[in-house]
């Protein structure tokens, strides 16, 4: 039984963090990561989560680093092992780097004409299995992130699919914008329910009011709930963070630009914690973001020592 169904979800059994880096992923394979899970560990993390990148082009080209997988990189494999000697598990999420590229981000990323469609699955397949191949024993794998645009064509996603079943042997799934996982046409062919976790909670103003935002996360859990009812598969939140920034619960992925660790930043986060121990259905989430050694300080920056302080009282307990 894939490790996903088998969970019992009295309480959130995915304590995961996403661990990014400023650059195309080196740190990954550094004592700097080494030392990030030691602290994730301490605050009660038992995933992480990496997002080795790829290029995207408008003309459907995928272009990556040179992957083997018969000798892979240090920067794939050590995580993978260094999780796994602390007990923790491993996610892996390729990732597009869509900057650069003429589309604004992820979810826009399509192909109206049948050529580039066609040399877009066939280049992103690609990726996809070297990545796989070149980290057998990580725990799960994400197929895809926002690629919204794309999953119209079913039939190329449950081919892409069926090619990595075929080459990697862990569970798999699907990372949906959260206005866009009723869209998604093979829930069946994957382990679990992936959900980018920013949805909008509360009118302006109104990112404080704990009241409030309880009541924006009862009516997302509600919806998860029904889709989990009916796909017959749990739900986690790949993604799930908050900016600081003076309203972060109204458009949660937007960088709000304020100093990290706001309150109300906390204050989103606290009550994002608490909801997902409310509904079984939603099995854990990965936050959104910690960097190996704290090299970078950027947004969404969840090592913020007020941040950090909300994960531990959650996660780890007293």
């Amino acid at each position: 039984m894939w490790w996903w169904l088998a969970l019992t979800a009295a309480a959130t059994e995915i304590r995961g963090m996403t661990v990014s880096t400023p650059t195309w992923g080196w740190e990954w394979g550094t004592e700097q990561m080494d030392a990030t899970l030691d602290v994730l560990q301490g605050d009660g993390v038992n995933w992480v989560a990496i997002h080795p990148y790829a290029r995207i082009g408008t003309d459907g080209s995928v272009r990556f680093r040179d992957i083997d997988p018969s000798s892979p990189p240090e920067w794939l494999t050590r995580p993978v092992r260094e999780a796994h000697e602390r007990g923790m598990k491993i996610l892996v999420v390729p990732h597009l780097a869509y900057w650069g590229s003429g589309f604004s981000w992820r979810g826009a990323v399509a192909f109206p004409d049948d050529a580039a469609r066609a040399r877009f699955f066939a280049e992103y397949q690609q990726f996809l299995l070297a990545v796989a191949t070149s980290v057998p024993d990580a725990d799960a794998l994400a197929i895809g992130s926002e690629l919204d645009g794309t999953v119209s064509d079913e039939a190329a996603w449950r081919a892409l699919i069926a090619s990595v079943r075929g080459s990697w042997h862990g569970s798999i799934t699907y990372a949906a914008n959260w206005d866009r996982v009723d869209d998604v046409p093979f829930w069946d062919a994957v382990d679990a329910i992936g959900v980018q976790a920013y949805f909008p909670l509360v009118g302006p103003g109104r990112s404080g009011d704990r009241a409030a935002l309880d009541a924006g996360w009862d009516r997302v859990l509600a919806r998860m709930r029904a889709l989990s009812e009916r796909t017959g598969k749990h739900v986690v939140f790949t993604e799930l963070g908050y900016d600081a920034g003076p309203d972060p619960a109204v458009e949660p992925w937007r960088s709000g630009g304020g100093s990290q660790g706001d309150p109300l930043q906390a204050s989103c986060l606290r009550a994002a914690l608490a909801a997902l121990d409310r509904e079984p259905a939603v099995i854990g989430a990965f936050l959104w973001k910690w960097f190996p050694g704290e090299a970078q300080h950027g947004d969404f920056r969840m090592s913020a020592p007020e941040l950090q302080a909300v994960i531990r009282e959650r996660w780890a307990g007293p």
